[in-house]
């Protein structure tokens, strides 16, 4: 089956979400919602995905229902993370609340919330809720709101300041929107990315280390275990040379990397 999926990473621009702990809600969702689209793009047959914002810039609720609406998209997923006072914790999801039972929307977020606990096991599961959100009440596809921890939470934050905590609770969603979807995964045997490795490590801290330098420079990676050794993925691309780009750049950051197929 094909599926066009909206992702929506929520706030941008003058409106940084929630904050706590050294973090923007606005920058953090649109990292979830970016890596989603990555593993979707990268692993699965006939998925179209379009996000409502690329980068820090302020969209209009309306806009983003809008844009999924002429876009005629079959799936919506609103990314957010959660504040209280620094004593709650955990992750829920959202559908609208005047759908009737069993609707398309349930379905959706019973797919989806299971499959991001499954992958972010860390995160304490608060439940499947609804409520009256403009994102969800004026989509005319199935809708879902994730709200993925507490920001102003020392144990949530520390798994939302982890490129590859991220990547997890990420790897949930994009499983999640697949099964519903009723996506195929690609032939394994397709012609494999070109991934940028930016260091090869014994210790997980080193490779954080080196995570938080390109991070300070703007660029998206994640730590990944390889063997008996943690490696930095600096980027993944289906062109060796938009690969070899990011060397390039990365070179001119002073930092050695090299692609990795």
């Amino acid at each position: 089956m094909s599926a066009k999926v909206i992702l929506d990473p929520g706030h941008g621009g003058h409106d940084q979400g929630a904050s706590g702990n050294g973090l923007k809600e606005k920058d953090v969702v649109l990292k979830i919602a970016k890596y989603t689209n990555e593993i979707l793009e990268n692993n699965y047959e006939e998925v179209e995905t379009r996000l409502t914002r690329k980068s820090d810039y302020f969209v209009d609720l309306l806009q983003r229902s809008e844009f999924a609406n002429e876009w005629g998209a079959d799936y919506f997923v609103s990314f957010h993370i959660n504040a209280f006072d620094g004593s709650a914790q955990g992750f829920e999801s959202y559908i609208y609340n005047g759908l009737p039972e069993d609707s398309k929307a349930e379905k959706f977020q019973n797919a989806l919330h299971e499959e991001i606990l499954k992958e972010a096991k860390y995160f304490y599961d608060r439940g499947l809720k609804e409520a009256n959100f403009s994102v969800l009440r004026e989509t005319n596809m199935p809708a879902i709101l994730t709200e993925n921890g507490f920001i102003d939470s020392e144990k949530d934050a520390k798994h939302l300041k982890s490129n590859e905590d991220l990547r997890n609770v990420a790897l949930g969603h994009a499983k999640g929107i697949a099964e519903i979807a009723g996506l195929n995964l690609k032939d394994s045997n397709e012609k494999k990315k070109s991934e940028v490795v930016a260091g090869t490590f014994s210790n997980y801290e080193n490779a954080q280390n080196k995570g938080e330098i390109l991070s300070d420079q703007g660029v998206d990676n994640y730590v990944r275990k390889s063997g008996n050794y943690f490696e930095v993925v600096a980027g993944t691309f289906e062109n060796n040379e938009n690969a070899k780009d990011m060397v390039i750049t990365l070179k001119n950051f002073g930092i050695d990397s090299y692609v990795k197929q």
